[in-house]
């Protein structure tokens, strides 16, 4: 190995891994070597970072192991030289390894060639390797802003046309209380009122609603400070408005984060350690119509070793239901974004924090940093969400369909023994059966104008594209074969295939960005990759971070002014030092 100089690899890697032979020169060594590659693959480190991972091969003694797989990897690591290990059941990643100089990878010329495999005694194969890299400064995908026709190709699910999208603040905005915003055409931007529009959306529904969030509690109230007439069940709890659309035939299915510390026994109740009313909930709704179903992020089998693994979530916060469409037809809408239909989360923009506590705010105190008994102050809760209407409302409600058959997978035999004893079969409604609900079908693209709301020179009409952050093993559909699971974007981790949507649109919006960048959120979070401290703690994945000080690097290099905004809340979990943020 030779002594190289450190440089960071900032921008695209295009790399096909072909394939490996025996050096014939060391037979000696290479029979060694070939009595344990059996099913060897191969790990791409950048550092201590983990980057891609091949399939498994089978190797036959008289044949070479070959892979030709390819991979497209985003970078903004600080790095020598990049690490091909080869790897087997009784090879570890750090007794053979191919390595690639970062200035040869960084020049982006095409690199086509073998690369000697060498380990403590010297070489003992060698591996094929094409290599491209294109440094994100000369990309023309990122030199040009976020332009109108803006989306992220390497995605699970496209950019769908003919959208509609309402922006909500906060989980209630009262008339007048914000200012005007001008838009492009002259028209002011009409703040709309995020929990009253959902429970029009409930209450108008006739065939389906499904929600899914991290804690969704049957004692909230939707409607608090109506700004038009109560839809009907609009003056009911969340709870009981569920139970009377069940009543009037509508399928309703709730999927809540099941927190494991969480208990609601006769002889031991407990609210668990992030409160969320999960078990409390589902009891509710047992003797009902409506289905609630508690999920986990990771199905733990081995409690002990994997005990922090039962606080991983799935934090997505959704509601969708089929409103009314076109004329007599249905449609269907999603609401989706940060807001979970739970206690503390109504709020307005104004953060009363003492006021109306005995009217608006009754029975809905919530504050983790005091002690409970208190009047105030409620804990202020801003937050962001929106309502999609047009194609890619389906590609939420097939995220739903996904999380959901994951969730209530069982074998045959315990289906027919729910179905015998009367119990909830977990069936969702089949769209394409129902002929009022316009929906896509074998003869109906995702992105079919039947299905648009807006017209491509309507002032209201939206591109969108719906990204996430999930993988096999809380969605179901998802394949386990690495060419299959790379035609649908998705990377294959060992048994995993994972959906990183979300990463790569928040890489493409860094990148591209001209003169700002603003970033609010309950948490900032970053893989430790390029700290010299925490290197080798295995969290390689989230850029984020990492693509926002390079991008403020390379603005300061161009003497051009470029700001990141970053606001969090100064307690984003209540108070520190509490069981719950420890």
């Amino acid at each position: 190995m030779e002594n190289n100089e450190m440089i960071y690899l900032h921008g695209d890697l295009d790399l096909v891994i072909i394939e490996a032979r025996r050096i014939t020169s060391m037979e000696f060594v290479s029979e060694h070597f070939r009595r344990f590659l059996k099913h060897p693959y191969v790990k791409v480190y950048l550092g201590e970072a983990r980057v891609a991972r091949t399939a498994r091969v089978r190797a036959h003694d008289s044949q070479n192991p070959v892979w030709n797989e390819h991979f497209e990897l985003p970078l903004a690591h600080p790095v020598d030289q990049v690490r091909f290990a080869l790897i087997d059941t009784h090879i570890s990643k750090r007794e053979f390894g191919a390595f690639v100089s970062a200035k040869r990878i960084a020049t982006g010329e095409l690199i086509d060639e073998w690369f000697p495999v060498v380990g403590t005694n010297g070489i003992y194969t060698a591996i094929r390797l094409q290599i491209t890299f294109i440094s994100f400064d000369v990309n023309p995908s990122y030199s040009s802003g976020i332009a109108e026709n803006y989306a992220v190709k390497r995605s699970y699910f496209p950019l769908r046309h003919g959208g509609k999208l309402t922006l909500y603040q906060d989980a209630h905005v009262i008339h007048g209380r914000l200012p005007d915003i001008r838009l492009d055409d002259g028209r002011n931007f009409e703040h709309q009122k995020c929990w009253e529009d959902i429970c029009h959306a409930i209450s108008e529904a006739q065939n389906l609603i499904y929600i899914v969030g991290w804690s969704i509690y049957h004692k909230v109230m939707l409607m608090r400070e109506p700004s038009e007439r109560l839809p009907n069940g609009g003056d009911l709890s969340l709870g009981e408005l569920l139970k009377y659309k069940s009543q009037q035939g509508d399928i309703v299915v709730l999927l809540i984060w099941d927190d494991k510390t969480s208990q609601n026994k006769c002889l031991f109740k407990s609210g668990g350690m992030m409160q969320t009313h999960d078990k409390e909930t589902r009891k509710i709704f047992k003797h009902s119509y409506v289905t609630c179903v508690l999920a986990t992020r990771f199905r733990v089998c081995n409690l002990i070793p994997q005990v922090c693994r039962i606080f991983y979530s799935q934090h997505q916060k959704c509601v969708i239901a089929d409103t009314k469409g076109h004329e007599n037809n249905r449609k269907i809408t999603a609401f989706l974004g940060g807001l979970d239909l739970c206690d503390g989360r109504y709020d307005t923009p104004d953060h009363r924090l003492y006021n109306d506590l005995d009217t608006v705010f009754k029975d809905d105190y919530h504050n983790p940093t005091f002690s409970k008994g208190q009047k105030g102050p409620r804990q202020p809760w801003h937050d962001l969400h929106c309502k999609i209407e047009g194609p890619a409302a389906y590609d939420v409600l097939k995220n739903f369909e996904q999380r959901w058959k994951k969730a209530t997978e069982c074998s045959d035999l315990t289906r027919f023994c729910k179905k015998i004893l009367g119990q909830h079969d977990y069936n969702l409604v089949n769209i394409e059966h129902i002929s009022q609900i316009a929906s896509p079908s074998g003869t109906i693209p995702n992105d079919h104008q039947s299905l648009w709301v807006s017209n491509e020179g309507d002032p209201e009409n939206w591109h969108i594209q719906i990204f996430r952050s999930v993988d096999s093993e809380s969605v179901e559909g998802f394949p386990k074969n690495i060419l299959a699971a790379k035609e649908q974007n998705l990377v294959l981790e060992k048994k995993w295939a994972i959906d990183r949507s979300i990463q790569m649109a928040y890489i493409k919006a860094i990148r591209s960005a001209q003169r700002f960048i603003f970033i609010e959120n309950q948490y900032f979070i970053g893989s430790s990759f390029a700290w010299p401290s925490h290197s080798k703690t295995g969290a390689n994945y989230n850029l984020i971070p990492m693509e926002l000080t390079l991008k403020i690097a390379s603005k300061i290099r161009a003497n051009e002014r470029f700001v990141v905004y970053v606001i969090i809340p100064m307690w984003p979990e209540g108070e520190p030092s509490s069981p719950t943020v420890q």
